[in-house]
């Protein structure tokens, strides 16, 4: 019996519960993933993906801290340009835990960001989505704000999402030098170590 979609995407996102993906998954499970992402990206008019869990504003929003979490830069291109929103929307359409974490989350940013800032979070500014960002990178700032644990849970297990979504892309694994499975004739070793 041929193993479906769905069947694929289950065990993607089923295992993954106890850590990341990319620890956790074959890499040929988030191959598989990108190729529907790609594949659906191919089969729209305007060549755009169209999120299949998030609305458009949580799916903007998920954007954006996809972005802040790996940016592109000189050294790469980052979350966005790899997919990893869109990778993220995916496997979440096939999970309903995920649908509960992310989007509960999503929700949980909104209203924080509204309640201390007067705004969501995509339309607050540059220093107003840092400061809040900065209070849920941490979990030991839930020991002094207790009303932030549902936040740091979040974005604790978005940036893993993220991280996978990346580094099991095209771009992500270009960015790590993989090379895969070659033969060396010679290894040089590491690389001096310089400093004091």
């Amino acid at each position: 019996m041929p193993i479906s979609r769905r069947d694929i995407l289950k065990t993607l996102t089923l295992t993954a519960v106890g850590g990341s993906v990319l620890r956790v998954i074959p890499l040929e499970a988030a191959e598989y993933a990108h190729r529907m992402v790609r594949a659906a990206r191919a089969a729209a008019a305007d060549k755009a993906y169209a999120p299949k869990f998030f609305s458009a504003h949580a799916y903007k929003t998920l954007q954006a801290l996809c972005q802040t979490i790996i940016p592109s830069d000189e050294d790469g291109k980052g979350a966005i340009e790899a997919g990893a929103p869109e990778f993220i929307d995916l496997i979440t359409s096939e999970n309903e835990d995920y649908q509960l974490a992310l989007g509960g989350g999503l929700m949980w940013l909104d209203n924080t960001c509204v309640d201390r800032y007067g705004r969501v979070y995509v339309d607050c500014s540059p220093a107003q989505q840092k400061e809040i960002l900065d209070l849920i990178a941490y979990s030991k700032n839930a020991k002094l704000d207790s009303s932030l644990g549902q936040g740091i849970e979040f974005f604790s297990f978005l940036r893993k999402l993220t991280a996978d979504g990346y580094f099991t892309s095209e771009i992500g694994i270009e960015y790590l030098g993989y090379v895969g499975n070659t033969f060396l004739k010679e290894f040089p070793g590491c690389p001096p170590v310089s400093g004091p």
